[in-house]
């Protein structure tokens, strides 16, 4: 008899897997069956706290009703038809209208895609055809940030600062630049202050704009919180050091809110915590609570202007999906941040996002195992290293962040090994409560402690 993992290992590619050894059944195969909250249930019973939102995205946790029905009443009524020239549904119009007053003062426009990195290869397209129209064709490389995450497509992979996106598929391509990675526990120079580290990296990005020549460089992409990176937090005062070089060189910022969007910092957004001004916006994940694929390009006013000149010298705006502004899709954007709002969800998300970092720091800053504890409201990680006094990480072939992660998910809770490093993450649903949380680093507390007495009986020295 056929099984439906047998099923799953003679059909589907998965992202991220080891091909072969899926394929040969020599790694593990999970099929989801159902959510609740901010559980999920497998086929074969085994139920989980999900304490990374799928990929940081149920905001809302499985199963809300609310959301569903508008799903059903939306698909019996329009489910599809298509934005091009002036066409458009109620859900993506009211949507629009709600994102903007999400957002506030500064914003005019949303375009809409599937996925944050459709998303972000959409923001590099209106920045080139931006300095088309203002006649400055050489003005057209972005900077990304090394460890900064941006997506999986030819572009957005690019800007994406993770090398082991680019193996093998010829990337990155294009003009995309990386500057520093703004870690301060592993980056900054022994002594520096956080503040002090932020204008070494503010100087690193001028350094790079005047050796590439202003005149060319368009925009600086970045998540206000670095996420598949690492989970890190910008360092004191860094977006305002970043924001005043782009600004002395006319650059673009363009606000990566894929994670950070929709309360997952306890703000509505990531650049409102960290007083950021962005040109362009984009937004995804949260947007939906992945309830459906909906992702957008929010378009600041003074690029929104520009765009409007461009239709007297190219003509329509000749940039589109086919399921751009989806009308099912908008229609659970607008149920989400429905019951987003009418459930006092970011405000749940800042009160006990600040009690899941307080009470991650206190179980493990001193723990022998861990070198950095960080986080921001419903966002967390704990950095393993094996020498704390000197921040030595461990040999890699160790795998220690996925020890850990592996000993959580075996206690029932869903944390993330980070991809980078021997880092685990956290991102919980937005309605998780302080009991859950509780519970959380209780039993990851459990798991930690587990992969260190068995490094220990391994013979690793820890300090």
């Amino acid at each position: 008899m056929t099984t439906i993992n047998d099923l799953d290992r003679k059909t589907l590619v998965h992202p991220f897997a080891h091909l072969a050894d899926h394929d040969a059944g020599n790694t593990p195969s999970r099929v989801i069956k159902k959510g609740k909250g901010i559980r999920i249930y497998d086929t074969d019973g085994i139920e989980l706290i999900d304490a990374f939102s799928g990929l940081y995205c149920v905001n809302i946790g499985y199963g809300n009703e609310a959301v569903a029905d508008a799903i059903a009443e939306q698909a019996r009524e329009l489910a599809y038809y298509h934005a091009y020239a002036g066409h458009g549904s109620e859900p993506s119009i009211k949507l629009s209208d709600e994102i903007l007053k999400w957002y506030g003062p500064g914003m005019a426009r949303v375009f809409y895609g599937l996925s944050g990195s459709d998303a972000n290869e959409t923001q590099a397209k209106i920045v080139w055809y931006y300095n088309n129209v203002l006649g400055r064709p050489a003005k057209k490389k972005i900077i990304s940030r090394l460890r900064g995450y941006h997506g999986a497509t030819v572009i957005s992979g690019s800007m994406t600062g993770l090398p082991f996106y680019h193996t093998a598929f010829d990337m990155p391509c294009g003009p995309i630049l990386h500057t520093t990675n703004p870690h301060y526990y592993f980056e900054a120079e022994d002594g520096m202050t956080e503040a002090e580290f932020s204008k070494k990296c503010a100087r690193d990005l001028e350094e790079m704009i005047l050796r590439e020549g202003p005149d060319t460089v368009a925009a600086f992409i970045g998540e206000p919180m670095l996420g598949t990176g690492g989970i890190i937090t910008p360092p004191e005062n860094y977006w305002a050091e970043i924001q005043a070089v782009l600004n002395k060189y006319d650059i673009l910022l363009i606000a990566d809110e894929v994670v950070c969007g929709f309360g997952r910092t306890g703000e509505n957004f990531g650049s409102h915590l960290y007083g950021m001004k962005p040109d362009l916006i984009t937004i995804a994940k949260g947007l939906t609570s992945a309830y459906l694929p909906l992702s957008g390009s929010i378009v600041g006013d003074k690029v929104w202007d520009v765009l409007k000149q461009g239709s007297e010298k190219y003509g329509p705006f000749s940039h589109g999906y086919t399921y751009t502004a989806h009308p099912l899709c908008a229609a659970a954007g607008l149920a989400n941040l429905k019951v987003l709002k009418d459930n006092n969800i970011v405000a749940n998300a800042k009160d006990t996002g600040a009690y899941f970092n307080s009470e991650l720091r206190k179980a493990f800053s001193q723990h022998p195992l861990v070198g950095e504890v960080r986080g921001q409201g419903m966002l967390g990680a704990l950095e393993f290293v094996q020498d704390r006094s000197q921040k030595q990480r461990f040999d890699a072939a160790l795998k220690v962040g996925a020890q850990v992660s592996a000993a959580t998910l075996k206690r029932g809770i869903i944390a993330r090994a980070m991809p980078h490093g021997d880092i685990l993450g956290f991102a919980p649903p937005l309605i998780t409560t302080k009991e859950d949380v509780d519970h959380i680093i209780k039993t990851v507390a459990e798991a930690v402690n587990e992969v260190t007495d068995t490094l220990t009986a391994q013979g690793v020295k820890l300090a």
